[in-house]
């Protein structure tokens, strides 16, 4: 009995190594649910097919904290304490961070926390976004510039009639004005002025060319068509009348009768003077004597009037097929123009536009 006690005795394991395996036990299942759960809030909030796009913008001095609670608020991350802690102690859990930095982003709910961090570790440059409108001169178009922070109203002036620019998409002209698409843009700010001119011509050339009869157009025959069409953007009010007013200077064009539009006599006022945009005009108005004044020079002015938008573009290289020679606003509010064939059509129209 003794010898069988004694065996007993050998074969009980001490109770601190139960309790150490308890702990390890203990410990490799928290490991476990630790990481399961870290890797739970690291993982994207959406999938590719659901995520959100947000434009996020982090200026100088915004904490990480401040980012992090941001990020959550936006439906980017699942908690903030995600980002923060894999901004801060990334490392050991494979997240290589070198902080934050200032900039624009574009990030999705797609993304997880880890390309998060990356994305916004990289210092993205930040993006204005300019519109310009319809019919505009360069003059009017360079303060826009200056305003939304892409470049100084001046240096975009002088990059619009550097000769060197001119020269590489073979203007021939002393500037660009015509060639300045109108659209809404998006560049990073404090974009050179050059680069900014480039921009606006590249989408130029791009529309052009995407208009059938201006296809196999060399760059001399398109700026042609480009001085027509700016002066169709400064006279049509309604869209659908833009082909016919664009018909009716061609009709003119061809016979060798004087174009007579009135915003070419607005632009050497303007452009030329320097004089504020006149109410109305005068038969004195009429006369003066410069080569833009189509009231007192036979064909096209020698450079376009304005920056014409796609629906002039359109009308100027693909006018309506019309007899017309001439037209007069008849309906205002719509802005709609009576059509005539002749002079004296054309003046009864006018009367009766007067009478109304």
């Amino acid at each position: 009995m003794a010898e069988k006690e004694k065996l007993k005795k050998k074969r009980r394991v001490p109770i601190f190594v139960i309790v150490l395996v308890w702990l390890v036990a203990l410990l490799a299942a928290a490991a476990v649910g630790l990481n399961a759960f870290v890797s739970y809030y690291l993982k994207p909030v959406s999938t590719v097919e659901d995520a959100v796009t947000v434009e996020y913008k982090i200026p100088a001095g915004k904490t990480v904290s401040e980012i992090s609670h941001d990020l959550e608020d936006l439906g980017l991350v699942k908690k903030w304490q995600a980002f923060y802690y894999a901004v801060r102690f990334g490392k050991y859990i494979g997240i290589e961070s070198d902080g934050v930095k200032t900039g624009f982003y574009t990030l999705n709910s797609a993304m997880s926390v880890k390309e998060l961090v990356k994305a916004l570790g990289t210092g993205a440059p930040e993006y204005v976004s300019v519109t310009i409108p319809e019919g505009l001169t360069i003059k009017k178009v360079a303060p826009i510039m200056e305003e939304a922070g892409v470049c100084g109203a001046e240096d975009f002036i002088n990059a619009c009639h550097d000769k060197s620019i001119l020269d590489e998409y073979g203007i021939p002209a002393d500037s660009l004005e015509g060639f300045l698409f109108p659209d809404t843009y998006n560049f990073v700010a404090d974009t050179s002025a050059e680069d900014a001119a480039r921009r606006l011509v590249d989408t130029f050339f791009i529309h052009a060319r995407d208009i059938d009869s201006l296809k196999d157009k060399t760059v001399p025959e398109i700026f042609k068509v480009a001085i027509l069409a700016s002066i169709v953007e400064r006279e049509y009010k309604a869209a659908s009348e833009a082909p016919r007013i664009a018909s009716v200077f061609v009709n003119r064009l061809e016979i060798g009768m004087k174009l007579e539009s009135c915003a070419t006599v607005e632009y050497v006022i303007t452009e030329i003077q320097g004089k504020p945009h006149p109410e109305r005009l005068f038969y004195i108005d009429l006369e003066i004597d410069n080569p833009y004044n189509t009231y007192m020079y036979y064909g096209l002015p020698p450079a376009p009037i304005s920056n014409p938008g796609l629906t002039a573009l359109k009308a100027a290289a693909d006018p309506e097929d019309s007899d017309y020679y001439y037209f007069v606003l008849e309906d205002s509010s719509a802005g709609t123009h009576k059509f005539t064939k002749t002079l004296s059509q054309h003046n009864a129209a006018k009367s009766l536009y007067l009478k109304r």
